[in-house]
């Protein structure tokens, strides 16, 4: 039986949507990810993910997947043509306006999951936001936590592999080979941060930043030795991890 949103008819909302439901919605994004891979890798891996995270914990913990959200907030990568980008002001004033609509339904769990950084910080605070207006709980995951937000990345890559490295370059082959051209990959990690102590990726200090500030071909890290197996191995792995977080989602309360 489909878990997607989209498939149930107006009447089976009221039957099949309960305040105890999960509502999952997947953010991607259509943005430049350097010359070895497409522009949509944010949104398939986004919208592959929440599809087996849905069909691996979806009937147990009633988990509901919303169309996926194609278009975010890429400005980092708004200097490279083809790259769709939605402001801040806009993306938050979707967010809050599809909270509305599926809060309608009584559901009291909205999970939010991001395939694309450049949306974290954003999202930390549409969370509030979306809790203030509709008294929903509201979360968010991700396929993997960003380097840049102190998540891990590959040792060669110096922990800065945040844009078409290793990691996401290999999940990407897992998922659609015929769309990745490693012959185009060169190693693209910025080693003069890579010694500060606080102001790099994942440090204490953040910093502002655009893709091609680096590199003018718009990608940081190395995915030059990217492959299908690790793709498979890391989505797997995000699976399962996702369906973990999930279950304490499920029952989450504040502490009360």
């Amino acid at each position: 039986m489909s878990r997607r949103y989209e498939d149930l008819s107006g009447p089976a909302i009221a039957e099949r949507i309960k305040p105890e439901s999960i509502l999952l919605l997947p953010i991607g994004a259509v943005e430049q990810h350097g010359p070895h891979l497409p522009l949509s890798v944010d949104h398939v891996i986004a919208d592959e993910m929440a599809t087996a995270v849905t069909n691996a914990c979806g009937e147990e913990l009633d988990v509901w997947q919303l169309p996926t959200l194609s278009v975010s907030k890429s400005n980092e990568h708004a200097w490279s043509p083809g790259t769709l980008v939605l402001s801040a002001d806009t993306l938050m004033r979707v967010l809050l306006d599809l909270a509305r609509s599926v809060a309608s339904t009584g559901v009291d769990r909205l999970v939010l999951l991001n395939g694309h950084g450049g949306n974290t910080t954003h999202f930390g605070t549409a969370l509030r936001e979306i809790r203030l207006e509709t008294g929903m709980k509201t979360f968010l995951m991700h396929p993997s936590l960003p380097p840049a937000y102190g998540g891990t990345s590959t040792e060669t890559e110096l922990g800065m592999g945040i844009h078409g490295g290793m990691n996401e370059t290999s999940v990407f082959m897992h998922l659609r080979p015929d769309l990745v051209d490693l012959s185009k990959a060169e190693r693209k990690v910025p080693e003069a941060i890579a010694d500060n102590k606080h102001v790099k990726f994942g440090g204490s200090t953040s910093f502002g930043w655009l893709s091609n500030d680096f590199d003018p071909d718009g990608y940081i890290g190395d995915p030059t030795g990217a492959t299908a197996e690790l793709g498979k191995e890391l989505f797997s792995g995000a699976v399962s991890n996702l369906c973990d977080a999930m279950e304490e989602v499920k029952t989450f309360d504040f502490g009360r």
